[in-house]
């Protein structure tokens, strides 16, 4: 019988292919698809990011509520949830160096050959009332404003020394709070500080507080003995009570310089000014003055008719009149630049203290800045700064406070090495037996500085050299001043307050503790005696055994040994008894055990099976 042959079914109208789109990635169980790789800067935003994937924004929004992250179409997003939802999209997250990072690595790149001396930069620190200032103004009147006609007004807070051996900048600072609240900033400032110290009244408790600090800082120390002129001068008993600081004068065999200095009379100032310079020449201070120029805010103000204004130093490179800079928020072209007589300057080379007009914002002292290649870059990354600003993401440069809490995230980083404190207490004999009971519980492993140690309230200088110094403050019987605690909440510094010696003591050993290395435990788990050897095509070699001692687990560690030496250590990749497969094989039965990567198996050889335990160490 004839069937009528099927007419062809119409073709289909072809719709017009739409825009390509990235759909999330369902790998099947068996092969997971490889990831490409997703190269973007980090922080972006939520619309950066769907336009790079080319979804819609507010599919990555939701992906986004699925990671229970709340975000709008502007927030800024960091590593992390960028890494968790390239992923989704089977991306590969690859991090590119942000704009500031580049630039940063421009500035970080040093030539050996084209370093050159640099003045050493000097802050005068000590306690009130022993010469700071006289001692400022003497050595600026005999040597900043010599031939100037009724000598001359300090333009900036900084100025500049020539001798005939050297130059020697001069930083003048209200006191060592103004000092460390700029290295709290992460500003690396001074090289020497001149410690004052009055021949009359010798140490102080504000002259151990300036010691403390200027050690935090890493700088090199030399004392000036004022006030020698004085008839109830005694260097010796300074002297004593310096080298109990730790700061044993090179006259009596140490390595500290002392030099005795009237600021009233200036008898003294030419040889303090050349132990400096030999301090300086000793640390061998060098910069490349070829390279673009970055240094630090010393203070800044919004002048009138002059507009936002800062006074800077240069640390590194030249900085010169026309170039684009960046500070904290704020960016600008240098339109102008004076030194320390207000007379313009048209570059400044390292060690130069300046001031400068141009930025459109007044940066805060301890802001770093430095010279990008153009106005471009320079907006760039001026607005991702304020962006991070706004959202609460901005975090300082530099090191910072930390919790007790903090310290096994800090360890495993690699970013701590040991504990900082700094103590309070209401009592000298109290500082100093807490001192003693922390000294017993140190190991070799960790250990505990303490920066600084003083009686009364914990106060605004305890936390500021807290938060520069990556320290947590320890007070015994002794409170806070109201001003110490608004800073330590702004700051997150640490401020513990204990009654009880012996809390105290169990607080810092529970933190030391952290920062130990876990110690890896091994405890033998059994063994077991190859009786005969088996080749099975699908499974590799199999020892038939018999279990001697203990019990052996699958998956567990395993060693081979042939008499007594070791032939090799991997993991009992399957177990068996009479063909099925077990979990584990008790003492006295046989077994078949293959060993993963091991197939050289030998009638008496030993299998011990091991176990490996993370063990937390005391002190």
């Amino acid at each position: 019988m004839h069937r009528p042959r099927p007419h062809p079914a119409p073709p289909k109208a072809e719709k017009p292919a739409a825009p390509e789109t990235v759909q999330p990635v369902s790998p099947p169980a068996a092969e997971p698809v490889a990831l490409k790789p997703f190269s973007v800067r980090v922080p972006l935003t939520v619309k950066e990011l769907a336009e790079k994937l080319n979804i819609s924004p507010s599919e990555l929004i939701k992906r986004l509520i699925g990671m229970k992250i709340m975000a709008t179409i502007n927030q800024l997003l960091t590593e992390e949830p960028v890494r968790g939802l390239v992923k989704l999209y089977g991306f590969e997250f690859q991090a590119l160096p942000t704009l500031e990072e580049e630039i940063e690595a421009v500035h970080e790149i040093e030539d050996p050959a084209q370093l050159k001396p640099r003045p050493p930069v000097v802050t005068l620190m000590g306690h009130v009332d022993h010469g700071k200032t006289s001692l400022l103004d003497a050595i600026r009147k005999s040597k900043v404003a010599e031939g100037e006609a009724g000598g001359i007004t300090q333009h900036i807070g900084a100025y500049r020394v020539s001798l005939p051996k050297g130059s020697i900048t001069f930083l003048d600072t209200p006191g060592h709070e103004a000092f460390t609240a700029m290295r709290a900033r992460g500003a690396r400032v001074t090289d020497i500080v001149i410690l004052v110290v009055a021949a009359d009244d010798g140490v102080m408790p504000q002259t151990i507080e300036a010691i403390d600090h200027a050690k935090a800082a890493e700088a090199t120390i030399v004392v000036a003995m004022n006030k020698i002129d004085k008839p109830q001068a005694n260097p010796d008993r300074l002297k004593k009570q310096l080298a109990e600081l730790n700061l044993m004068p090179e006259d009596w065999g140490g390595k500290t310089i002392v030099a005795p200095v009237s600021a009233k009379t200036g008898e003294g100032i030419d040889h303090l000014l050349e132990m400096v310079l030999l301090e300086a020449s000793l640390l061998e201070l060098k910069a490349d003055p070829a390279k673009p120029a970055r240094g630090i805010v010393l203070e800044a103000q919004l002048s009138k008719g002059g507009g936002p204004t800062a006074h800077v130093l240069v640390q590194k490179g030249t900085l010169r009149v026309g170039d684009v800079l960046v500070s904290g928020p704020y960016w600008g072209r240098v339109r102008a630049m004076l030194d320390e007589r207000a007379s313009r300057l048209q570059e400044a080379s390292p060690s130069t203290p300046l001031e400068i007009l141009g930025l459109n914002g007044v940066p805060k002292a301890g802001d770093s800045f430095l010279v990008v290649g153009d106005e471009k870059k320079a907006r760039e990354v001026v607005t991702r700064r304020q962006e991070e600003t706004r959202s609460g993401q901005v975090t300082l440069t530099g090191r910072h406070a930390v919790s007790l809490e903090d310290f096994h995230k800090l360890l495993a980083e690699g970013k701590l090495k040991s504990l900082n404190l700094i103590l309070k207490a209401d009592v000298q004999g109290s500082a100093e037996a807490l001192q003693d009971a922390l000294s017993k519980i140190s190991s070799d492993e960790v250990s505990f500085k303490v920066l600084h140690s003083g009686v009364g309230d914990v106060t605004e200088p305890d936390v500021l050299l807290a938060e520069a110094s990556a320290a947590v403050v320890i007070g015994f019987h002794v409170g806070m001043t109201p001003e110490a605690e608004i800073l330590a909440k702004q700051e997150k510094v640490d401020v513990r307050l204990y009654r009880i010696i012996y809390e105290a003591i169990a607080d810092i050993r529970a933190a030391l503790e952290g920062l130990l290395a876990p110690k890896l435990v091994e405890s033998s788990l059994g063994k077991a005696k190859v009786l005969q050897v088996f080749k099975v095509s699908k499974s590799g070699t199999i020892a038939g055994c018999q279990v001697l001692k203990g019990k052996i687990l699958r998956g567990a560690l395993a060693r081979v040994f042939r008499g007594p030496d070791q032939l090799f250590e991997g993991k009992i990749s399957s177990l068996k008894r009479f063909k099925e497969d077990v979990r584990e094989v008790a003492e006295g039965f046989q077994c078949g055990i293959s060993v993963s990567g091991w197939s050289e198996f030998q009638p008496e050889d030993l299998i011990e099976v091991i176990e490996v335990e993370s063990v937390a160490q005391k002190l």
